[in-house]
């Protein structure tokens, strides 16, 4: 008898009692029942809406959507084969989910969504994201010299591996945590993935993310992960 392959859903919310349990019967329906939410202090009914649906419900201990997936992958990092982050919002589809999973059984350590390859795409993007995405995505190719088609989208699977040599060099609080898991999975020399991902609008609400404050965080990131790295090869060699 072939052994289960472990899979487990993190979601990270705040305020999102009008999507959480429409989000959670999709993946239900998908099959995958082992989902853990991280809240970051909802106000709304978001917990108490999850945990009816039987998500496993934690308390975020810091702000910002980095802090959330760091706490998840600290609960996440010995019992399952794959781990896997998407929106509480209902712009990822669960449906994708498979590809994600035979992507990590096939050998990869990160798979990540791209909405720029094969049948990708999104009817949430405004230009000034597509820009901007663009813009970090070309930047963070050239420094590491990656082939990245789509940095700024965080559907993303990663392998028990993954889990357990990202979480202790990750530590970004906000948005800018898949940029930094993108460079440390590089830096790391693991085997990365990209697979096509459809975004669609938020079900309900709006996003807490700013598209100009959060992008110059990202390119924060980007070149002070390129500066302390180029410094590190630096010492290597005068050692």
């Amino acid at each position: 008898m072939s052994r289960v392959f472990r899979v487990r859903i993190i979601l990270p919310t705040i305020n999102e009692e009008k999507n959480i349990s429409r989000v959670i019967s999709q993946l239900h329906k998908h099959g995958y029942t082992d989902i853990i939410v991280v809240d970051g202090h909802s106000t709304d009914n978001t917990v108490e809406c999850a945990r009816q649906l039987g998500a496993k419900v934690i308390c975020q201990k810091g702000k910002g959507k980095g802090n959330a997936l760091r706490q998840g992958f600290e609960d996440s990092r010995f019992d399952f084969d794959a781990v896997i982050i998407l929106d509480a919002d209902g712009s990822m589809a669960p449906r994708e989910l498979s590809l994600f999973v035979d992507t990590i059984k096939k050998g990869a350590d990160v798979v990540k969504g791209s909405r720029f390859i094969g049948n990708g795409g999104s009817k949430d993007f405004s230009l000034l994201r597509r820009v901007g995405n663009t813009i970090l995505t070309t930047t963070f190719n050239l420094l590491f010299l990656t082939r990245y088609t789509d940095l700024c989208y965080g559907y993303m699977a990663f392998s028990k591996k993954a889990i357990n040599e990202l979480l202790p060099v990750l530590n970004s609080d906000g948005f800018e945590i898949e940029t930094e898991i993108c460079a440390r999975s590089n830096l790391l020399g693991m085997s990365i993935r990209e697979v096509p991902s459809f975004e669609y609008p938020r079900y309900s609400g709006v996003s807490n993310l700013n598209a100009f404050r959060d992008g110059t965080k990202i390119m924060g990131v980007i070149l002070k992960m390129f500066t302390d790295n180029v410094r590190k090869q630096k010492n290597e060699i005068n050692t």
